[in-house]
């Protein structure tokens, strides 16, 4: 580590704009490699969309909730920052659609919604729709080209209905977008790669379930859950994370500083900047812009304005998560023993049906240190919105938790209210990958490679999960390091 002998960094100092996870994983990473960092974030708080937090005295997650264990970098980073005696599998890894009025279970067998077999989707689909996906073994390849559209590609091949209830609610899940829209090579490059080379999709299928690679679309990396797991919590909640990484930065001599948006980056000699940040104004050797694309593309617009018109252009999903606690005596009566009235770990829905909730989290039943820590409650979550549906996140917050109940109610018979609640909303929090989405970000990075010492992350780029967002914050901060050890580091200070 480059350090004078009182113990000072005296190597390059980076600064990094934005403090959600993203953010701070290129602050870590950077102030272990030994360089000064400072880290400026607009709010009074870290972390992004990780959020924890309590509901009638139970901790509870008030953002992202899990890690997928089988990309290594969240979890590692973990266990990195002290965490990793936290993390945890869930209670149960099953899960429902609710699909015309009744829970289904989730089929098995598929990659996102994208069966491999035309009976596992037997019981969620019509007869009708079950036939039309076992006629995609008949149809001949179809050309994808560079990118397609996820939705219209599994529906010329495998009809509308798998879309409509499975691959959409999935997705939705993810990028709380339009399945029509979003791009196969981003959101699922695993299948979409083996689509290419494959005679049908359901084969492609197949090729990814052997391959080991059906998750999500952050589909890459050995396995490294708990005992196999493809998802982790932490103990405590995912959102205990940020707090922890910026304790390690501080250690290793990094500077955080909240309530200090960034509004200014100018040149400061041949490969220097000046960054404003809240109040003050510091010189940098190198800058990592961490913040989502609108706020990165008016720092960029002086200096790559080619970078900034295509960071532009990315639109934004909002989304509203309703945290509701019940007392477990209130809760409907188990369908038989050692089984709950709310099976598994909660449920999908399927726009197609008109519902205002996209999906349910019975919190109680998935992780375990949320049942431990409140054994008297039993706390769920819903989420509602959509991209093109601001105006569900914008309702009242007492309108949402009607709607949420409403909604429970009809799925699976709960009638109890509940004796707390919050609502926690994400304005513009998650980025739309539609086709060409991969493209663009080639275009933007490539743009911002020509300026000295800049470098972009976060979830607009190669992903919206946390070991995305991580590992593009990785790419940045290691290509930094890279070039710093090529060239005599500065004395970067504050003015």
């Amino acid at each position: 580590m480059n350090a004078d002998t009182t113990g000072h960094h005296v190597g390059p100092h980076v600064v990094v704009a934005g403090g959600g996870i993203a953010g701070l994983a290129a602050a870590h990473r950077l102030a272990v490699a030994g360089h000064r960092v400072t880290l400026l974030e607009a709010g009074p708080r870290l972390g992004g969309k990780l959020l924890a937090g309590e509901i009638a005295g139970a901790p509870v997650d008030l953002g992202a909730e899990s890690l997928l264990a089988r990309r290594p970098e969240a979890v590692a980073l973990a266990r990195a920052v002290g965490l990793g005696d936290r993390l945890q599998a869930p209670g149960t890894t099953t899960a429902s659609v609710w699909s015309r009025g009744e829970l289904v279970p989730m089929p098995k067998g598929h990659v996102m919604g994208v069966p491999g077999d035309a009976h596992a989707v037997e019981g969620l689909l019509s007869a009708e729709g079950v036939r039309q996906v076992g006629l995609d073994a008949e149809l001949p390849p179809t050309e994808i080209g560079d990118d397609i559209a996820i939705g219209a590609y599994v529906a010329a091949r495998m009809g509308h209905e798998v879309v409509d209830r499975l691959v959409e609610p999935l997705l939705g899940g993810v990028y709380a977008g339009d399945a029509y829209r979003i791009s196969m090579k981003a959101a699922v490059p695993a299948l979409f790669e083996a689509a290419r080379t494959r005679p049908t999709l359901t084969a492609a299928v197949r090729a990814v379930q052997r391959a080991g690679a059906a998750v999500p679309a952050d589909a890459a990396g050995a396995a490294t859950g708990l005992g196999g797991s493809v998802f982790l919590g932490v103990d405590g909640g995912v959102g205990t994370l940020p707090g922890a990484v910026a304790d390690a930065i501080r250690a290793a001599g990094g500077e955080i500083l909240t309530d200090a948006p960034v509004t200014g980056l100018r040149r400061a000699g041949a490969t220097g900047w000046q960054v404003v940040g809240g109040d003050r104004v510091l010189t940098a050797d190198a800058v990592v812009l961490a913040t989502p694309a609108g706020p990165a593309a008016a720092l960029l617009a002086p200096h790559a304005p080619a970078a900034s018109a295509e960071l532009d252009a990315i639109a934004y999903a909002s989304m509203a998560l309703v945290t509701l606690a019940f007392r477990r005596t209130d809760m409907p009566a188990p369908t038989g023993p050692g089984l709950s009235a709310l099976p598994g770990s909660g449920f999908l829905v399927p726009p197609v049906d008109g519902h205002t909730i996209k999906a349910s989290t019975f919190s109680s039943q998935k992780w375990q240190w949320v049942a431990d820590r409140a054994p008297d409650l039993f706390v769920l979550r819903t989420s509602v919105g959509r991209h093109g549906e601001e105006e569900q996140v914008h309702r009242e917050d007492a309108d949402l938790v009607a709607a949420s109940l409403k909604d429970l109610g009809a799925a699976t018979g709960l009638t109890a209210r509940p004796v707390a609640t919050t609502v926690t909303r994400w304005t513009g929090g998650l980025p739309q990958y539609p086709v060409g989405h991969l493209a663009r970000v080639a275009r933007v990075r490539e743009a911002v490679a020509a300026l000295p010492g800049v470098r972009v992350a976060g979830a607009a780029y190669d992903g919206v999960g946390v070991p995305a967002c991580i590992a593009s914050a990785h790419r940045a901060a290691d290509e930094i390091i890279a070039t710093s050890k090529r060239t005599d580091p500065g004395a970067g200070h504050s003015l």
